[in-house]
């Protein structure tokens, strides 16, 4: 690789310095390679390019080029590829300058890219085609692609090679640009029959080293010459074709032959009828002479057609020929049915032989193909009678019964004879008029509906149904309440019937306790005239609800007298105390109870069976035990929601009742009656103290946090100090509980600076220190005497601070 370097340097008298410097640097070369070495070329110590923060200058080319400072060198910094960079301009250089300060240096660089060799001529077109006539005259040019090579000077496009030689040469010509033009010259007469396509290649070399070149196929195709008209085979052609054929249908194909080939021998065929419907009907494939169908062929409106037919080649030559078409008849007209007068309406009590409607048949078709025979669909009432040529009348065969049939379809069916055969048919909808025959029937013998008590007056009970078989008025039916009566009440006074829907609403809100069913009688009449009616029995069976709680009815609950159950301190493990008996006036399960022991005196002594509510002692009792014993017993019933009662039962364990104590336990038990009142208000009494307690709480939470507020304020009086605190326990403190979070009393002492008032901290004076006290015989409550006034009024004394 070559460099050349070229240096030139002035000096001027106001202290700058102006330099130039130019390199020669081939394209192409790997990022990081060595352009110059820019230090020494100068006359520059690589400190100084580092001191005065050297650095290139450039609007466009800092891409390429970089400065080594602690090195000196330029370097390539990015691939250079001159074609990208210069195209066809020569020469192609960077110039930037190098910029120094401290003090200003300033030099101009240019770097000139030398070409290399890279790029190999290219085509355009990687092929060109020519179409030749074989009566091409010898030396007829033809104008070829010129190929292009990026590089310059001696890399540049040098020559041109044709191959085969054996018909043209390559002739090159200046243009008015200084471009060479490349021409294809014809040498030697072309000749399609012996060869009919030419392929040559071009060769485009340039002149670089390693020399580059690159190609083009040029394909010749020897055109012939057109000498030879296209001849039909035959001048007429007959073909035969059947009515009603579908689209697509090969008629008939015609050939012609052209002695010539290539375009000239290539044919095409075409219709050149004009005044008739030929073109409507037929189309000719214009390459290979097949005609088809493409509309439909009717023998009743053309019997024949003729086609005129044109063969041309490409070179104008023509020959013509026609074709005749016979169409075959075929059995192609259906039997026309058309109903001349009907009834769409007949009475289900019509007679025998009553006429429905007047039906006319036609077939366009003669002979064999025109006899028709007319037949209905079976199972349906009516016959089908030929009145006269063509036309038939259809008449009732049996009797009519709306409920059975209320609409008819009847489908007449008329079939010609011709092969194959066609039919014709018609759907004939038939309305059979209701005559009021069917009394409404009840969808059920009698009906048993269920409501449950204490139900709101008005309320839906369940719908009675009833269908009439008939028809419109005749089926519009009405519901009627019978009169009846319930244990001496009407029964209109318990329920109503809706007329419209059969809907049975309850007037009255029932109670099971009183009542536990009834039934009625509803009659359904229809809207026929004269009316037809049924009835049907309805029971309505009321449902038990859980609306009434247990009763208890031992021990008795009075106000005015007590009773108490008395267990020896003998009785064993369990001993009968008493049984709480309680009813429920429901039924089911919401009459099932069940007993449970809700408070107690000693609930480890006595239980409640749970189905029976026996009260039998679970344990052995002992001198221990209270005399008073007080047992709260909660009776409930099994309903959703349940219902309770609630029993006391005072008990006195002892042997007997000596006159002493007696009148004293009697007292005791006296006072439990106060309990019921007490647990009626208990509720209130909650809600009240949480009431309380919230209040509390927040007024709490206000108090801490004003005094955390407080505080704060009046740290920011004081400033930042270190104080030591030294901790010492004197034997006179003591935890006197021993379960508070401090396990001992701590006593501090606190010595203070001079410059103190500036700590964050504040502390009370020695003569009343700041002291929790606890009190060994409350449950927890804590005092604070804390001092008025504040330390720091006595910046010089000591401090003793206590911590219980």
């Amino acid at each position: 690789m070559a460099r050349q370097a070229l240096l030139f340097v002035s000096l001027l008298s106001v202290g700058a310095v102006f330099g130039q410097v130019s390199y020669t640097v081939p394209e192409e070369m790997a990022k990081g390679s060595i352009v110059g070495n820019l230090a020494q070329d100068l006359g520059l110590q690589t400190k100084r390019l580092v001191s005065g923060k050297a650095r290139i200058y450039t609007r466009d080319s800092d891409g390429y080029i970089e400065l080594n400072r602690e090195r000196g060198v330029l370097l390539v910094k990015e691939r250079i590829d001159r074609e990208a960079l210069c195209r066809k301009t020569t020469p192609c250089a960077l110039h930037f300058q190098i910029i120094l300060d401290n003090p200003m240096e300033f030099y101009t660089v240019t770097v000139q890219i030398t070409d290399i060799n890279d790029n190999a001529p290219t085509f355009e077109k990687g092929e060109m085609k020519f179409k030749i006539s074989e009566s091409a005259i010898t030396g007829a040019k033809f104008v070829l692609e010129r190929a292009v090579d990026l590089d310059v000077g001696i890399n540049d496009l040098k020559s041109y090679e044709l191959k085969p030689k054996d018909n043209f040469s390559l002739k090159l010509r200046d243009n008015a640009e200084g471009n060479k033009n490349v021409e294809m010259v014809l040498q030697k007469p072309l000749d399609r029959e012996k060869q009919e396509q030419i392929s040559l290649v071009l060769t485009a070399v340039d002149g670089g080293d390693p020399q580059m070149s690159g190609t083009m196929l040029i394909v010749i195709t020897v055109l012939d010459v057109n000498d030879n008209a296209p001849v039909f085979t035959q001048p007429t052609y007959k073909a035969a074709v059947t009515e009603n054929s579908p689209k697509g249908t090969v008629v008939a194909t015609v050939t012609a032959a052209d002695a010539d080939e290539g375009s000239n021998g290539k044919i095409t065929y075409s219709i050149t009828n004009t005044l008739d419907d030929v073109r409507k009907v037929f189309k000719i494939n214009k390459e290979n002479g097949v005609i088809t169908i493409i509309e439909n062929i009717d023998f009743e409106d053309s019997r024949n057609y003729q086609i005129n037919l044109l063969a041309s080649d490409e070179g104008g030559l023509t020959d013509s020929c026609k074709v005749i078409v016979d169409v075959q008849d075929v059995n192609d007209n259906h039997p026309a049915v058309d109903i001349m007068s009907k009834s769409t309406v007949i009475s289900e009590d019509a007679k025998l032989n009553t006429v429905v409607t007047m039906i006319n048949i036609e077939d366009k078709d003669t002979g064999e193909n025109g006899k028709v025979q007319c037949f209905i669909s079976d199972n349906v009432p009516f016959i089908l009678k030929t009145s006269s040529n063509n036309f038939y009348s259809l008449v009732t065969d049996s009797d009519l019964d709306r409920e059975r049939a209320s609409e008819y379809n009847i489908t007449v069916t008329c079939s010609d004879e011709g092969v194959p055969s066609l039919s014709s048919s018609v759907t004939l909808t038939l309305q059979i008029s209701d005559v009021n025959d069917n009394a409404p029937v009840f969808e059920r013998s009698s009906y048993e509906a269920y409501i449950v008590e204490n139900n709101t007056p008005g309320l839906s009970i369940f719908t009675v149904k009833a269908r009439d078989a008939d028809w419109n008025q005749n089926a519009r039916v009405s519901f009627i309440l019978e009169d009846s009566s319930v244990n001496g009440v009407p029964v209109s006074s318990y329920v109503s019937v809706s007329a419209d829907s059969g809907v049975i609403h309850a007037v009255r809100s029932f109670d099971y306790e009183q009542i536990k069913d009834f039934q009625f009688r509803v009659k359904v009449q229809d809207g026929g005239s004269p009316p037809l009616s049924s009835n049907v029995t309805v029971k309505i069976i009321i449902q038990d609800q859980n609306d009434n709680p247990p009763q208890v009815l031992y021990p008795v609950q009075t106000g005015g007298s007590l009773v108490a159950e008395m267990v020896p301190r003998s009785a064993d493990v369990g001993y009968l105390v008493t049984k709480v008996v309680a009813v429920d006036v429901d039924s089911g399960q919401n009459a099932w109870l069940s007993y449970k022991l809700q408070k107690a005196t000693d609930r480890a002594l006595f239980e409640v069976a749970l189905q029976n509510g026996e009260i039998r002692t679970i344990r052995q009792v002992t001198d221990k035990d209270a005399v008073k014993q007080r047992l709260t017993v909660i009776v409930e019933d099994n309903g959703q929601p349940s219902r309770s009662a609630t029993v006391i039962v005072n008990v006195a364990v002892a042997d007997s009742f000596p006159e002493v104590l007696f009148p004293e336990v009697l007292s005791e038990f006296t006072d439990f009656t106060h309990d019921k009142e007490y647990n009626d208000n208990l509720t209130f009494y909650l809600v009240l103290a949480l009431a309380v307690v919230s209040f509390l709480f927040i007024t709490c939470l206000v108090v801490i946090i004003s005094v955390k507020i407080y505080r704060w304020r009046q740290s920011r009086v004081l400033y930042h100090s270190n104080l030591p605190v030294i901790p010492y326990y004197p034997p006179r403190y003591s935890d006197t509980l021993g379960t508070g979070t401090l396990q001992h009393v701590y006593n501090y002492e606190v010595c203070r600076t001079t410059d103190s008032r500036k700590s964050d901290c504040k502390f009370g004076r020695a003569g009343s220190q700041n002291v929790l006290i606890m009190d060994p015989s409350s449950t927890g409550t804590m005092q604070r005497i804390q001092s008025e006034k504040s330390i720091l009024d006595e910046p010089d004394s000591p401090l003793e601070v206590r911590l219980l």
